[in-house]
């Protein structure tokens, strides 16, 4: 209870991925945690972090001496409901429509938005939503390195690769249309109230609509469907555009071109305190941190080429043949 209390009291931040494409926060990753705090009205600050483009704690929360993180505990939206601070799922938690519902947006659409970003499109959207503020280098060779990952993730060869193409669309498709006539003329996809069910799938669209090209089949098969776009395009000027609204939980963009930010592990939340002693020493730790992780990154541009030297040219030739996105 008391340190609930402490939480209460101190001012929560969201660390997130870089604003593009007209969103608060591109990464599919980072929205989700936007629109859950949005939607449960739930006053807190915005800070993004590009020193890390490839950790998987980002997106996370924290407040005070509490941090939650994406790779913990089943991500920072479970974290902040398994401990009390805020839960918009309590009374859907046995609800077997919003389980099932919950796991198709969580796996199907997640996994052709994952598709579309890395392997589907030209991959400009996600270089640049990852990598753009690294050296072409550097943010080249682990935008390749990535796609590699996503295609084992999807369990795509080349053998494969057209089948399960085909077998992702398939997929969204059918996700698409239970969504649309389960949401009918509803504001929310359950009992007409919010719940992370709403924060997954509307982060999803967004990024759909406005971070993937015109071209992008999955857009298209969203666009099919106007109830969807509509209650996407609705939510968004509620909850986004009209976010610097004194009526509404207020929230602060902190671009990462400002001072340099420490890392997930050591960050402090506390912009309104006074400065600590101890905060130079942190400086310094955090400069380690910061040659450590380029030391890590360019090692695995390293490790990432020997092995790529060990795959024949076949698995390679999936990965020339694609448009390059840095251009």
């Amino acid at each position: 209870m008391e340190q609930a209390a402490d939480r209460e009291s101190e001012e929560l931040t969201l660390v997130a991925r870089k604003s593009y494409f007209d969103l608060p926060t591109a990464c599919p990753h980072c929205l989700p945690v936007f629109v859950y705090l949005k939607l449960a009205q739930f006053p807190f600050r915005l800070s993004f972090n590009s020193i890390f483009p490839d950790s998987d704690q980002i997106p996370y929360v924290e407040s005070g001496a509490y941090v939650a993180y994406n790779n913990e505990n089943g991500g920072v939206i479970e974290r902040l409901k398994q401990d009390g601070i805020v839960d918009l799922d309590s009374e859907f938690q046995s609800v077997p429509d919003w389980i099932s519902t919950k796991a198709m947006i969580n796996s199907w659409l997640a996994d052709a938005l994952m598709y579309e970003l890395w392997l589907g499109s030209d991959g400009k959207s996600a270089y640049k939503v990852y990598y753009s503020d690294l050296s072409w280098p550097i943010g080249k060779v682990l935008f390749l390195k990535q796609v590699y990952i996503v295609k084992q993730q999807l369990g795509i060869t080349k053998d494969n690769a057209e089948q399960s193409e085909n077998e992702i669309y398939k997929s969204a498709k059918i996700a698409y249309g239970a969504l649309s006539t389960r949401l009918g003329e509803q504001n929310f996809l359950f009992d007409n109230r919010p719940s992370s069910v709403d924060a997954s799938f509307l982060a999803h669209a967004l990024v759909t609509l406005h971070a993937l090209p015109e071209t992008s089949v999955l857009r298209s098969k969203l666009l099919e469907h106007d109830n969807l776009v509509r209650y996407a395009e609705k939510l968004k000027v509620e909850l986004i555009q009209s976010g610097s609204s004194s009526s509404g939980p207020q929230f602060h963009s902190v671009p990462s071109t400002s001072a340099p930010r420490k890392g997930p592990s050591n960050w402090s939340s506390k912009p309104k305190s006074k400065p600590k002693r101890e905060k130079t020493e942190e400086e310094k730790t955090f400069k380690r941190r910061a040659k450590y992780f380029l030391a890590a990154q360019l090692l695995a541009v390293l490790l990432f080429l020997s092995l790529m030297g060990g795959y024949d040219s076949g698995d390679l030739e999936l990965d020339t043949d694609e448009e390059d996105p840095a251009f």
